[in-house]
């Protein structure tokens, strides 16, 4: 793959944005390969994600701020740079239930998800083995009410220690505090049933039998400190019937977590995401 560097733009919608961004590269010897944007209209603000080569490009990847600086400031734009020429540091966070943290794992050690997994906590022993298989380093941190505080700054501690630059909480069963969240901020993803807050607290899957549902579905979104109300990266949503006992229901949702973790996740390290307030930018 060719090295390239992002561009994710934000700013008021103005004539110009499109044209200066791209004279920009060209003037430095760079290939757009990607371009893509979107206004929204209530808001009034424009939303860009530009990728391009980096091979003959004139600045150095460390000066390009400053070379951009003036089109920033002309346009009042929010930039944020990234680089694909080193995979983001990644570890995941998991408890008893294996489907995700397995299929992360396989994805990983398949080549499919560009990612430098550098560490897998959980508040259970059980998958020691299987990361083991893996050969990826593992961390098991039980937790009670009396230790949650000291298990989450151990597992900081894990995370700063592994320069991590996301968390992946692969149906991590554990609330995490608005300090874990604060390190964080937009690079945790969580996965979860959307049945929330519909059918909320245990067995959601017997609640949604319960109740008829047509339609089961799961999201993944960023972590923030107020529970499952973090910006949405991903969704997904299949039918079932009256036939589908619960154990049914939950078979499929199963199926469905393990997909769509694995979109948020790739659009997330492909740097595709731009976050406006409570919602998301998601770029194909």
């Amino acid at each position: 793959m060719s090295a390239t560097a992002v561009l994710l733009l934000s700013c008021p919608d103005q004539r110009g944005v499109v044209a200066a961004t791209s004279d920009f590269v060209f003037r430095n010897g760079g290939n757009i390969v990607s371009a893509q944007q979107h206004v929204d209209e209530p808001s009034g603000v424009f939303f860009q994600r530009v990728e391009f080569t980096l091979e003959e490009f004139s600045l150095r990847p460390v000066d390009i701020p400053v070379g951009f600086a003036e089109i920033q400031q002309r346009f009042g734009m929010h930039v944020d740079l990234r680089f694909n020429t080193t995979p983001q540091r990644v570890a995941i966070l998991a408890s008893k239930q294996p489907h995700c943290l397995y299929d992360l794992l396989t994805r990983w050690r398949s080549g499919e998800l560009p990612v430098d997994l550098r560490a897998v906590i959980s508040n259970h022993p059980d998958h020691g083995d299987a990361c083991e298989f893996f050969d990826t380093e593992y961390h098991h941190l039980p937790v009670t009410a009396a230790t949650k505080t000291y298990q989450e700054t151990e597992a900081l501690r894990i995370l700063a220690k592994h320069d991590v630059e996301l968390v992946v909480l692969a149906r991590y069963m554990q609330i995490l505090s608005a300090e874990f969240c604060s390190a964080y901020p937009c690079r945790i993803i969580n996965i979860h049933h959307s049945f929330l807050p519909a059918f909320v607290g245990a067995k959601p899957y017997h609640q949604a039998h319960e109740r008829g549902v047509k339609l089961i579905g799961v999201t993944a979104h960023y972590a923030t400190a107020d529970l499952d109300q973090g910006p949405i990266i991903e969704q997904d949503v299949v039918r079932v019937s009256h036939g589908d006992s619960p154990e049914e229901l939950a078979r499929k949702g199963r199926d469905l977590e393990v997909a769509v973790l694995a979109r948020a996740v790739r659009a997330h390290v492909q740097h595709r995401i731009l976050v406006f307030g409570r919602k998301t930018v998601v770029f194909d």
